[in-house]
C-alpha cells in the first residue's frame, strides 16, 4: 500500500495559474477521454512558488517574478472539414443555418455555451477552448460550392451563433471576410451576432449588402463595467468599444440590434435598462437578451470564475440562477433554457419589454430578402466543371 505522500509530493494535483488575458482558470480533460490530465509541480519552487516552468530553472536562480507563469499563446490549427452550413432544428432558435469559420474562440468568455464542443475534439473546454483553435481556411470555397449546388434553397444564414466570427485570429486570417464576399455575391442574406469593433472593418460589404436587404448585425453587449468585461470576457472589444461599432454599423445604413446577452442574475442583470438606452443611443432598433446558459462542463468552469474574481456575492448569484432554473444550474429543455422560469426570470423578461417599448426598439423585424439568391455565372460553370471532372475521374 502507498504511504501516505507529504503535501508537496510531486504527483499531487496542483492548480492551474491565473492567466492573464485568459477567461476559464481550469483545463479539465475532455469528457470523453479516459484518462485524464492532472497538473503536478516538479519540485523546482521556493517558499511556495514555482519558477514560472523555465527550462533550466532552479531554486537558486528564482525571482520574484517567479510566480508570474508565461503567457499562454494561441494555437492555430486547420480544420479540414468539407462542409460549411452547419443546420439545426431547434424551435427556439430562428434560424436553420450557421457558419462557424472557427472552433474554439479566443475571446475567453467564460460563461460561453460554445465551450463544450471542444471536448468532442478531445480538447479542453476551459483554456484550450481559447488558446487552441481550429481555422477553416476552405469555408469560402466550399460555401460558393454548397451555394451553386441546385439542392440548395435560400434562406437567412446566421454567423456568430457559437463562435464569434470576430474573435482576434480573423484580424489575419480573413476567413469571415471572404465568406461575406460569397453571400454578397449569391446575394444570400446574412445575420451577424458579434463582440468584436472588428466588424467595422466590413462595413464596405456589410453596408453594401444593407443596400440590398441582405444583411443585419447584432452587437453583444454583457456589461457597461470595464473591470467585470475585462475578467469576464477578456479578449473580446471593451463595452465602449461595441457602442462605437453599433454608432459605425448604424451609421452606413446596416441594420443593426443589441444582445443584452447573457442576463446573469445578481452579477450584471442590473446593467439591463442602461446596456438598451445606450445601444439605443448609439444607433440600435433591435434588441434581445437570453438568460445565462450553463450547461456540461460550463456550470464547474463558471461557479469557479465566480469564487475567483467576485467571491462576495458567488453565493448568492449560485442561489439565484438556481431560482432561475428550477433549482439547478441549468435547464435544457426547449422553451425554458434561453429564459429561464419563475418569478425572477418574468421579471427580468418584463423588466426588458418595458425598457424595448419606452426607448422604441424592436418597433419593426427586418426580414432579410431572400428573393433575390442568384448563382453567378462563374460558380455555375466551377460546378460544371468539378461535375465533369469527377465523372472522368471514375473512368481510370
Amino acid at each position: 500500500m502507498r504511504p501516505k505522500a507529504p503535501p508537496d509530493y510531486p504527483d499531487d494535483p496542483i492548480p492551474e495559474p491565473v492567466h492573464r488575458g485568459r477567461g476559464a482558470l481550469s483545463n479539465e480533460t475532455s469528457r470523453f477521454d479516459s484518462e485524464k490530465r492532472i497538473r503536478t509541480t516538479d519540485g523546482w519552487e521556493t517558499g511556495g512558488r514555482e519558477t514560472g516552468g523555465q527550462e533550466g530553472g532552479s531554486a537558486s536562480e528564482a525571482t520574484d517574478d517567479d510566480d508570474v507563469p508565461p503567457p499562454l499563446r494561441t494555437t492555430l490549427t486547420r480544420d479540414a472539414t468539407r462542409t460549411i452550413l452547419a443546420r439545426n432544428s431547434s424551435p427556439d432558435i430562428p434560424f436553420d443555418r450557421s457558419i462557424n469559420p472557427y472552433r474554439g474562440c479566443e475571446h475567453g468568455c467564460i460563461y460561453c455555451f460554445a465551450r463544450p464542443t471542444h471536448a468532442y475534439l478531445g480538447l479542453s473546454p476551459g483554456l484550450d477552448f481559447e488558446t487552441k483553435i481550429l481555422f477553416k481556411p476552405d469555408a469560402a470555397a466550399l460555401l460558393t460550392a454548397e451555394l451553386a449546388s441546385p439542392k440548395y434553397r435560400p434562406d437567412v444564414i446566421a454567423m456568430g451563433t457559437n463562435t464569434d466570427p470576430y474573435q482576434p485570429v480573423e484580424r489575419e486570417l480573413k476567413i469571415t471576410r471572404q465568406i461575406l464576399r460569397v453571400l454578397s455575391d449569391f446575394n444570400n442574406p446574412v445575420g451577424i451576432v458579434t463582440k468584436n469593433h472588428m466588424v467595422t472593418r466590413d462595413i464596405d460589404i456589410l453596408g453594401d449588402m444593407a443596400k440590398r436587404n441582405l444583411a443585419e448585425v447584432f452587437v453583444s453587449v454583457t456589461t457597461l463595467d470595464k473591470d467585470l468585461a475585462r475578467t469576464m470576457e477578456p479578449r473580446a472589444s471593451a463595452p465602449h468599444r461595441r457602442l462605437e461599432a453599433i454608432r459605425a454599423l448604424a451609421g452606413a445604413g446596416v441594420p443593426v440590434g443589441v444582445m443584452t446577452s447573457p442576463m446573469i442574475p445578481g452579477l450584471n442583470d442590473h446593467e439591463m435598462e442602461s446596456i438598451l438606452e445606450a445601444a439605443s443611443d448609439a444607433g440600435a432598433t433591435r434588441a434581445g437578451f437570453i438568460v445565462l446558459r450553463l450547461p456540461l462542463e460550463i456550470k464547474e468552469l463558471f461557479e469557479e470564475w465566480l469564487r475567483q474574481h467576485r467571491p462576495d456575492r458567488a453565493e448568492r448569484v449560485l442561489s439565484l440562477i438556481r431560482q432561475v432554473r428550477g433549482g439547478a444550474l441549468y435547464q435544457a429543455e426547449f422553451g425554458k433554457r434561453m429564459r429561464g422560469e419563475g418569478p425572477i426570470a418574468d421579471l427580468l423578461a418584463s423588466r426588458f419589454a418595458v425598457a424595448v417599448k419606452r426607448l422604441g426598439l424592436n418597433k419593426q423585424r427586418y426580414r432579410l430578402d431572400t428573393a433575390r439568391f442568384r448563382v453567378p455565372e462563374a460558380a455555375r460553370t466551377a460546378l460544371v466543371d468539378a461535375r465533369r471532372d469527377a465523372r472522368q475521374l471514375k473512368l481510370f
